[in-house]
């Protein structure tokens, strides 16, 4: 315990402490460090322009999936598999975008390109500047961290680094532990799929959701990933998509596999009905994921400019099972903790609808890299 005078001497050497510096920036922010003016700027022209308050919708999902294409393009024991969260997927667009693993990422090339040229920030911090701005239009999120100041890459990343949804458990927990993360990161990071949708696994379909509540960040995708799958939202027999419990919901394969896996399985059901873990879970290593490859040391922290993400009200936050399931429907994978005995929302069961499409993701980026070029040079 604290002597009386070591406790005096201690406040008093803290009073007497230097405040922190506080910065006005151009247009009115304030911030603890000069360098992150330049954001604000950044922050404004897609807010009103590329978000466009559309709350949590497809840009936001968009933004959010490019982040993690970018960033898992680095290796711990090979510096050949890239340099981490650089850039490189819109800087070689040509190359990145045209890997399999990367179908569909360039509706993010087509959404972002025209803000990047207009800004001074790299490549490499815009993309996940974005994808934390976008964070924020979702209920349930924690406010995202962010670093600023990363390094853009010189080279592009090769392919094999973008888990894909067909390969099985022990093959993407492999490859995500050879990038620095854990099975519990793993899982953590997932919950992002709480608020996505997929493009690219059956070619008749667009933005279908991987759960029933695609524009909150909830832990509903926990519980429905792990019911009996009895239908495709298409035709099916797609590869990387498994059977799900919901119509309009479709369902990866490797969602399925790390639900069942028993490396993950109860990582997986840890996060059902516990949006606080979910969601203290996903910001950690969210923030990981960032700057993945980068040298911490050297960035800025700039997260006082995200803006905060509106509340989830206790209502919204509690799991339910679909109309018409219920516990019986759960296939039990986590050997030492029951399932939760979620009640079943009330009604008959109904199609999911698709999340509706930004016009803006549509441009001259195919998902070949064909036209996934852009003029990215910052003036000195």
């Amino acid at each position: 315990m604290l002597s009386t005078f070591t406790l005096l001497a201690a406040l008093a050497t803290f009073s007497n402490a230097a405040p922190t510096r506080r910065v006005t920036c151009p247009g009115g922010g304030v911030v603890s460090n000069q360098a992150c003016c330049a954001l604000y700027p950044v922050l404004e022209d897609i807010q009103k322009n590329m978000f466009a308050d559309a709350g949590c919708a497809d840009a936001a999902h968009t933004t959010l999936r490019v982040a993690f294409h970018d960033a898992i393009g680095f290796s711990t024991t090979n510096p050949k598999m890239g340099t981490g969260a650089d850039g490189s997927i819109f800087l070689f667009g040509q190359q990145e975008l045209g890997y399999d693993a990367n179908l569909g990422v360039a509706d993010a090339f087509n959404l972002e390109a025209p803000f990047i040229a207009n800004h001074s920030i790299g490549v490499a911090d815009f993309i996940q500047f974005a994808a934390a701005v976008g964070l924020t239009k979702c209920p349930g999120v924690l406010r995202p961290t962010f670093m600023f100041g990363r390094t853009d890459a010189t080279a592009p990343a090769p392919d094999g680094t973008v888990p894909e949804p067909f390969q099985d458990a022990k093959t993407i927990l492999a490859r995500m532990a050879d990038a620095g993360f854990t099975p519990a990161e793993l899982v953590a990071l997932l919950a992002s799929h709480s608020i996505a949708g997929a493009d690219d696994i059956d070619p008749t379909l667009s933005g279908v959701p991987f759960d029933s509540t695609p524009s909150t960040f909830d832990t509903q995708f926990f519980v429905e990933t792990q019911l009996r799958g009895t239908l495709f939202p298409g035709t099916g027999g797609n590869q990387g998509e498994a059977e799900s419990a919901v119509a309009g919901v479709l369902r990866l394969q490797s969602d399925s596999e790390l639900a069942r896996d028993n490396a993950t399985s109860c990582l997986w059901q840890a996060n059902v009905n516990n949006q606080a873990l979910m969601a203290s879970s996903f910001q950690k290593a969210f923030a990981k994921m960032q700057i993945t490859g980068q040298d911490a040391s050297k960035l800025v922290d700039c997260s006082e400019v995200i803006p905060q993400p509106p509340a989830l009200s206790a209502a919204d936050a509690k799991a339910f099972f679909p109309p018409g399931l219920s516990v019986k429907d759960v296939e039990q994978a986590c050997a030492t903790t029951p399932f939760p005995n979620l009640p079943t929302k009330s009604g008959a069961p109904e199609s999911v609808p698709s999340i509706v499409q930004d016009p803006a993701t549509q441009g001259p980026c195919d998902d070949d890299g064909t036209g996934c070029v852009a003029n990215f040079t910052k003036s000195a």
